[in-house]
């Protein structure tokens, strides 16, 4: 079975997905730079899936480092997460964020085209599309991100795009996420910020686990049924499956697509709130403030193309992502903070 690098696979995103390969029988090899990962969640991941994955801790941005693991492993493909990622950290540090991501992408399809591995699957975002005239937003959209890490990921598209031009052999899927929640149904593996969350639902579950006290709601007289923002929520399982079906359905030589990876309907913040209350038993205390700048009211995407062109399609209900986000934070309450949690389950 093919051999597939994934870059980030320690995070959050990519240890789902490094999960969902190994069930399918794929053969992994991870490299991570742990700036906002952890190790641990690459040990659970063997655990549930009884099978070992193959790591280095590298920078990509370190070539020599990195181009030892394409010396040393006979990869088939390459599905490429590393990155920053917080919208709001990358406006306060747009450097950090050109650096961190660009390069590291260019250094990595560099090596990938000196050792002649064409195959890549790339973790974009709906971020690209800024701040869209309409709903749903389809592959078509403008391009036309509003802030540093949405504009990362849009040089990098192009980047990719104009290799698949350049130079021969090149099949390349992008894929844009809308907003992942969950975590693994075993709750052995989940999200796990560094510091205070960016994200609704992690902040959500550190309220209910008595870590943050209270919730802000950025504003309540959008145009939506309830006021609050409208977002498309995506079960992070169901997102990993997606790179499983990107990497089965790879575009003709020469070429890229583009695909959404979302649910195609939108959940609002006070809905969000109300299900994990259901799904947990446990209150949310919050205050509605002030909208934040660039925030728009509602985000969800059109799911036609992956549906058609992937044959996939999600499949877990934002109340089922409560239900696995909860089961992770509680029997988690410090994250990965807690190796002998296998030994107890």
């Amino acid at each position: 079975m093919a051999k597939i690098l994934v870059t980030g696979g320690a995070g959050y995103i990519g240890s789902h997905t490094v999960l969902e390969l190994l069930k399918c029988g794929y053969e992994v090899y991870v490299v991570d730079n742990l700036s906002n990962s952890s190790k641990e969640a690459i040990k659970r991941v063997e655990h549930l899936a009884n099978k070992k994955i193959g790591f280095s801790k590298i920078d990509l941005r370190n070539k020599q480092a990195l181009e030892k693991v394409f010396y040393k492993e006979d990869l088939d493909a390459v599905i490429h997460f590393a990155g920053f990622k917080a919208v709001g950290e990358s406006v306060t540090k747009p450097l950090e964020y050109y650096d961190n991501n660009i390069v590291s992408t260019l250094i990595l399809c560099e090596l990938m085209a000196e050792h002649n591995i064409k195959k890549l699957i790339f973790s974009s975002s709906a971020t690209v599309y800024g701040n869209p005239s309409s709903v749903p937003i389809t592959e078509e959209f403008p391009i036309q991100p509003t802030n540093p890490y949405g504009q990362t990921k849009a040089v990098i598209e192009q980047v990719l795009k104009d290799l698949t031009k350049s130079e021969t052999g090149w099949q390349i899927n992008i894929l844009r996420y809308f907003n992942p929640i969950g975590a693994d149904e075993s709750g052995l593996i989940g999200e796990d910020p560094k510091d205070i969350p960016n994200n609704l639902m992690p902040y959500i579950t550190q309220i209910a686990v008595g870590k943050l006290k209270q919730l802000s709601v950025f504003g309540d007289d959008y145009n939506t049924p309830d006021g609050t923002g409208v977002r498309d929520y995506i079960h992070v399982t169901d997102l990993a499956k997606g790179h499983i079906a990107a990497l089965e359905h790879l575009p003709p030589i020469n070429t890229w697509q583009a695909y959404n990876l979302g649910t195609g309907s939108g959940t609002s913040v006070l809905e969000t709130i109300q299900l994990f209350e259901k799904a947990s038993g446990r209150s949310i205390p919050y205050k509605i403030v002030e909208r934040r700048p660039g925030d728009v009211a509602e985000c969800y995407a059109n799911v036609e193309k992956a549906h058609q062109k992937l044959h996939w399609k999600a499949e877990k209900t934002v109340l089922d992502a409560c239900r696995d986000s909860w089961r992770w934070q509680f029997s988690n309450a410090n994250g990965y903070d807690q190796p002998d949690i296998m030994v107890k389950k």
